[in-house]
């Protein structure tokens, strides 16, 4: 394990690889989490009228930047808590690896929350004031995920959490400040990114299991093992197309959603990946398949709603 007087020696992060080190401290491959469901509850907006370009602006902004936040979060804890080190395998790395000083990582966060906190009242003010609420407990547990007494992150309900924070209820939030309600149908469409999203969260756990479990996390994927976990994340693949399916055949969402099958390589690479795969390392590209998984599946139901409307 790292610890602070080591990381000390290492050369200041602005002397390393300047902008580089900032920017993969977000670590950027997950932020298409937090960017799918605004693009879908914006695409299920259009059947009330035309949406607000500025509101759909402001809710991308702040989702990207809690879901940031909620990263270096992560980041800041897990180093706190002797769980990272300069090899680790899908984090940042700013701290292990480029002497970025933890208190800076925090403050880093806390002030993309900052940001947030005025992007929301824009929208409470363009919408509703209900909102403030909801928003306050989605940046409630991007802190809790990771920090706290007993941080999500070492639990079974990761995936739950994420799934329906980051996933289910952004598309919802999106839905309403653009039509003032939500109704069955955004519910329904929201659940596939729901699982994916939880999936996304999933495989990390998946790769990261043998670590975990030596750090004393209780992870789904810990309790499952290794083998069952994939065979999960699977049927999380498989649950997802079904319910778009479901949704086309009950003339929920058009017949263009069905463009999402396109994105079922990606699923198929990653359950392959995590089969062959027995370190971190190998298992890597399937964590980041699952991910591209969610990202291009969101994205063509998006466009299969949106070529719906305007068809």
């Amino acid at each position: 394990m790292q610890t602070n007087l080591q990381h000390s020696s290492k050369p200041a992060v602005e002397s390393n690889r300047g902008f580089q080190v900032w920017w993969q401290m977000t670590r950027p491959h997950t932020l298409t989490a937090s960017f799918v469901p605004v693009l879908l509850g914006t695409a299920l907006a259009l059947q009330f009228g035309k949406t607000h370009l500025g509101l759909f602006i402001a809710m991308l902004l702040a989702s990207l930047l809690i879901q940031a936040a909620t990263n270096m979060f992560n980041e800041y804890y897990d180093f706190k808590r002797g769980l990272d080190n300069e090899h680790s395998v899908g984090i940042g790395g700013t701290i292990v690896r480029d002497g970025m000083k933890p208190k800076t990582v925090m403050k880093i966060a806390l002030s993309l929350y900052g940001i947030s906190l005025l992007l929301g009242i824009y929208i409470c003010m363009s919408s509703s004031w209900m909102l403030a609420l909801v928003g306050l407990i989605c940046m409630a547990f991007g802190y809790l995920y990771s920090g706290g007494p007993l941080p999500i992150a070492y639990t079974p309900f990761g995936e739950l959490f994420s799934g329906f924070f980051m996933g289910m209820l952004i598309t919802l939030i999106t839905f309403f400040i653009q039509t003032g309600t939500v109704t069955t149908t955004s519910i329904l469409v929201s659940i596939p990114i729901f699982i994916l999203v939880g999936a996304i969260n999933f495989s990390n756990n998946i790769r990261d299991l043998d670590g975990d479990k030596e750090n004393g996390r209780k992870t789904l994927a810990i309790l499952l093992g290794k083998q069952k976990a994939v065979y999960l994340l699977a049927i999380m693949f498989i649950v997802s197309y079904l319910w778009v399916i479901g949704l086309i055949i009950y003339a929920v969402t058009p017949i263009w959603s069905a463009l999402v099958v396109l994105s079922a390589p990606k699923a198929i690479k990653a359950i392959k990946a995590f089969f062959a795969g027995t370190t971190q390392l190998q298992m890597a590209p399937a964590m980041k398949a699952t991910a591209q998984t969610n990202t291009i599946f969101g994205f063509l139901l998006a466009i299969g709603v949106f070529i719906g409307y305007f068809i």
